[in-house]
């Protein structure tokens, strides 16, 4: 175990998106999902639920007090366009923009393998606390334009990580965190990989 008592790093956010249930056809059925998310200007309220004007269609593996809110790397969209093109998903060739994946926080600076779970993300107004790795599925496979989306996710270590509001209050594009360190027994990363093998199989 990591030893540190004392802020580590920080990052910023660069910005923020919500999401409304829709229609997503996966692998010839239809189904909802608010896996696409548009960016949101101005301060937004951080509930203890999520953010505000944010939805989830399936609150069984989204959402909740665990998973209110979804953060990415914005370093990743590059690789995961590449990552399109280069898996036979030709027909897909526009920049990724923020919150194609999901992601309600588009951070800068913060990647999986340098968050523990139990780190906290103190905004000053807003502490929020990474609980899990995200974990893909078929629809994530769907909206990503390839059957190896998931597998990729897991293989690469590029997944973001769920967080849950410990101080609500105001967001907006921008803002700065300190990460405040948890009990830095087990990384983002470590624990995609503890629960990868149910997806793979």
């Amino acid at each position: 175990m990591t030893s540190i008592s004392a802020a580590l790093v920080s990052g910023q956010l660069l910005s923020i998106q919500t999401g409304q249930v829709r229609p997503l056809m996966v692998g010839g059925r239809k189904l909802v999902s608010a896996i696409g998310k548009t960016t949101v200007t101005g301060p937004i309220e951080v509930r203890m639920l999520g953010l505000a004007g944010d939805e989830q269609a399936d609150l069984s593996v989204h959402g909740g007090l665990s998973k209110a809110v979804y953060a990415l790397p914005s370093e990743h969209l590059a690789w995961w366009q590449a990552q399109r093109q280069t898996r036979g998903a030709t027909m897909f060739e526009e920049t990724l923009a923020p919150g194609y994946l999901g992601e309600n926080l588009s951070l800068q600076g913060l990647l999986e393998q340098d968050l523990f779970i139990g780190d906290r993300l103190d905004f000053g107004g807003v502490v929020l606390r990474v609980t899990q790795p995200r974990e893909p599925c078929g629809k994530f496979n769907a909206v990503m334009g390839y059957a190896l989306a998931a597998k990729d996710m897991v293989q690469s270590g590029r997944c973001g990580f769920y967080l849950a509001v410990e101080q609500v209050g105001l967001l907006q594009a921008g803002d700065t965190c300190r990460v405040l360190a948890g009990g830095r027994s087990t990384r983002v990363t470590e624990a995609l990989q503890h629960k990868a093998w149910k997806h793979l199989r």
